[in-house]
């Protein structure tokens, strides 16, 4: 079975608008963090529990937004602010460059430019590393808190909380899988278009 040109830039397309798609899920979804307490008592359970995502975080049924307060925060609290104000920069910024990535691609397959097909290919890798790194960066902001909380509470404090990532950073990481293969389609339709 041969490889054409058409194949693989269509390919590469529909990888990079499923890519935007799930980024822009994850972004503005609230199931990047999950907390279940699992108390003794078994009502009230809906109550205790909570998730969160980049821009809120829901607790018992009510949604809190992050808001910076400095005044009141210890070092340790400005250090992870700080930290997920990154995240909340570097994510969104993804996602904006993938968009003028999507445009310089169709620009790229329609004039067949074995040269402007591989720089769109390096610009789709360059914003995979920004999407890594802001889900990287998130897992670790994550450990942060979770071992700051450990540290205060204790672990019998911690006993009964169960903590796991949500489905967001789950499409998050998949967006960055199919960036990474957007980047390889249009190389392999570079040196194809170059070929030819």
């Amino acid at each position: 079975m041969r490889i054409t040109f058409g194949s693989l830039v269509i390919t590469a397309g529909i990888c990079g608008i499923l890519s935007f798609a799930l980024l822009a899920a994850a972004i503005g979804s609230q199931y990047w963090y999950i907390i279940e307490i699992n108390p003794l008592n078994t009502s009230d359970v809906e109550d205790m529990n909570s998730h969160s995502g980049l821009w809120r975080t829901s607790e018992g049924g009510k949604e809190y937004a992050f808001i910076a307060n400095h005044s009141q925060y210890s070092e340790f609290e400005l250090h992870m602010l700080s930290m997920h104000s990154v995240i909340v920069v570097v994510l969104p910024l993804s996602l904006v460059l993938m968009a003028f990535g999507g445009i310089c691609g169709l620009v790229s397959s329609l004039a067949r430019s074995p040269a402007l097909l591989t720089c769109t290919a390096s610009y789709f890798f360059v914003c995979s590393l920004l999407t890594l790194s802001g889900v990287s960066l998130y897992i670790i902001y994550s450990h942060q808190v979770l071992a700051e909380t450990e540290r205060l509470v204790g672990k019998e404090g911690l006993a009964l909380v169960t903590t796991s990532f949500g489905w967001s950073l789950g499409m998050a990481w998949l967006s960055y899988g199919l960036e990474l293969l957007t980047a390889l389609l249009l190389l392999v339709a570079a040196h194809i278009a170059r070929v030819q």
